[in-house]
């Protein structure tokens, strides 16, 4: 069955931070487009490009059924990459296709505590999914960035502790691992969702919730959301040979 696009146009832009800006989509897209009830709900953006046109993959932060708009974040790095200095020039009325959403994941409501852990990549989905807790919910968030001036405050449960780890210079996802690593492990069934640099969740951190503390892979979405060096096309040839070595060794 053919993919359905959507044809979307810039509402409004705003910069969360020096890292994040937040790109506000509407226009037609927003009739056929039909929101997805997981918080990692993701969109396949097309960008323009000298050959034609680049796919990248993103978090859709919100949708906002009364303005008819979703809002996806970009990390901004300069010049470096495609999304992010197309998210820092757009203009209202410009025009963006994309395909989607797709979707895995959502909080559960049967599990004891949650344990969620990512990057600034990551970040979308883990904010989407804490204001998807009820008020009563218990959990541990850790979210690593550059420093201070990239932390952002997002909704949360009062029993949900937010961790923020500054990288300040280490490897990607490095003081993360080690952070949740480092966190004691509470008692009863966890719902685990931990996204990011895929050197780190592969690794080392999907390892330690699926082996070391045997959450059942019903109870943990992990995987990377990209690799350090490697553009969106080189990473998932990555991940599938990282599936197929895997497989082998099971085999």
């Amino acid at each position: 069955m053919a993919r359905t696009r959507h044809p979307f146009i810039v509402r409004r832009t705003e910069r969360l931070n020096d890292h994040l800006i937040r790109v506000h989509l509407g226009g037609p897209g927003f009739t056929t487009f039909q929101p997805s009830e997981f918080t990692d709900s993701y969109v396949k953006l097309l960008f323009p490009a000298p050959d034609g046109e680049v796919t990248r993959t993103y978090t859709v932060r919100e949708v906002d059924t009364a303005a008819e708009t979703i809002a996806i974040d970009f990390v901004y790095h300069g010049d470096e990459g495609v999304a992010g200095p197309w998210a820092a020039a757009a203009q209202p009325g410009d025009e963006i296709g994309l395909f989607g959403p797709g979707g895995a994941y959502a909080p559960r409501a049967d599990a004891d505590w949650h344990l969620l852990a990512g990057d600034m990549s990551a970040l979308p989905a883990i904010s989407a999914a804490c204001a998807a807790l009820p008020a009563t919910a218990v959990g541990r968030v850790f979210v690593e960035v550059a420093g201070p001036a990239d932390e952002l405050d997002f909704a949360r449960p009062e029993g949900v502790e937010l961790t923020w780890i500054h990288s300040d210079g280490a490897a990607p996802g490095e003081l993360l691992a080690k952070a949740v690593r480092a966190e004691p492990w509470l008692d009863g069934l966890v719902h685990v969702f931990i996204h990011g640099e895929a050197q780190a969740v592969m690794h080392d951190l999907r390892p330690y919730v699926r082996k070391e503390h045997g959450v059942a892979a019903d109870w943990a979405s992990i995987s990377g959301y990209w690799r350090r060096g490697r553009t969106e096309e080189g990473f998932r040839q990555w991940k599938r040979d990282l599936a197929e070595r895997e497989e082998a060794t099971v085999g």
